[in-house]
């Protein structure tokens, strides 16, 4: 039997978990970019590195909000909840051998599929929460895991977002979209690391106060510079994988999310009256 055409939805993005979606991605992106918008002196870029718990205590509400208000909405229920705690476990543990050596890391490759398959506001909080959990079991807990979970939310937002294609052609799809968006993740942990990372001294290095257009400039001669060696292996990895195993991965999700029958409303309905009445006399 042929798979429905349909996309499947299990955090469907309604109001008021779209507005509180929008709410956490804009402070996600406050917390990259604001270095580049605000004039300061020398110190400033050290400063920078102690604003990450603070964006780390801001997000959590959020995302926390953002799944309430699913639950509010009816659109998360107990077995969609279920099926976020067992992807997000297996993504963390995709992340155990791979500690970022060399630019592998596979952990993005589950992200990618799901996202594609359960929906937009899935793929952004499985990716906060598979970030979130691989850092627990790893010891990865850090300034930077903020935004290595806002990076790893818009992916898996983003897979979600791409169009309605199927067969062979969806698996080349997703496979271009995780190289692309493991490229563009490595470059946003860069805009993190790089205005208190560089050093002060190197035409590399972050001057608070330069104007945007000159700081931009820098950033991207520092990312092409330092970064390819690590986000080339970790495109390729995660594209590769998507190509070998997109099919399957594919598969089994959209069976699971048939047979949980995420959209199939509730009904109560009284009792059969012609049936057997099996009440003690």
């Amino acid at each position: 039997m042929a798979e429905p055409r349909r996309s499947t939805s299990v955090v469907r993005l309604r109001s008021r978990s779209s507005v509180l979606l929008v709410v956490t991605s804009v402070v996600g992106f406050v917390g990259f970019a604001w270095p580049l918008f605000i004039h300061g002196t020398s110190s400033f870029a050290q400063a920078h590195s102690a604003d990450a718990p603070w964006i780390f205590v801001a997000v959590l509400p959020l995302l926390l909000a953002v799944v309430l208000s699913a639950l509010a909405e009816g659109s998360l229920d107990a077995k969609a909840i279920a099926l976020l705690g067992i992807l997000a476990a297996c993504g963390a543990a995709l992340r155990i051998p791979s500690p970022g050596v060399a630019g592998f890391e596979p952990v993005f490759f589950l992200l990618i599929p799901a996202g594609r398959v359960m929906g937009r506001g899935f793929g952004f909080v499985l990716g906060v929460l598979t970030l979130a959990v691989s850092a627990l079991i790893t010891g990865g807990v850090g300034p930077w895991l903020p935004f290595q979970m806002f990076g790893a939310g818009w992916l898996g937002f983003g897979a979600g977002c791409l169009p309605p294609v199927r067969g062979r052609a969806e698996v080349w799809l997703l496979a271009g979209y995780a190289a692309v968006a493991c490229l563009l993740y490595g470059t946003l942990l860069n805009l993190y690391f790089w205005p208190f990372g560089a050093g002060t001294n190197t035409s590399f290095s972050f001057v608070p106060g330069a104007g945007l257009l000159h700081n931009l400039h820098t950033f991207v001669l520092f990312d092409l510079t330092t970064s390819l060696g690590f986000d080339i292996p970790r495109a390729v990895t995660n594209a590769a994988l998507v190509l070998l195993l997109g099919r399957p991965v594919l598969a089994a999700l959209r069976r699971a999310s048939r047979r949980a029958a995420f959209g199939a409303p509730v009904v109560h309905a009284p009792a059969d009256p012609g049936g057997v009445d099996l009440a003690p006399r």
